[in-house]
């Protein structure tokens, strides 16, 4: 089953790179850069113009000096608790 690009779930993946992004004060040409992309790549993918495979899920969370386990871990309890409030 594949999410939309406008799914609730792929919504929260983009709000939570989003605000981990602003939170480490980077630009999306600075994660572009450290992706060695161009910033249209970070915009679309912010913008739910895109989505991210895995592989590319893991290169953006390290490039925002993060752990993906970790970052999927709580994807996963945010859209479980987006369920439970449905």
């Amino acid at each position: 089953m594949r999410d939309s690009l406008r799914s609730p779930r792929q919504q929260q993946l983009r709000a939570l790179l989003r605000g981990m992004r602003i939170e480490r004060s980077l630009t999306q040409a600075d994660v572009a850069d450290r992706l060695a992309k161009p910033q249209s790549f970070v915009a679309k993918y912010e913008g739910g113009e895109r989505r991210l495979s895995v592989v590319e899920f893991i290169d953006v969370v390290k490039a925002l000096e993060a752990n993906p386990s970790d970052v999927l871990r709580h994807l996963v309890k945010l859209t479980e608790q987006g369920k439970r409030q449905s």
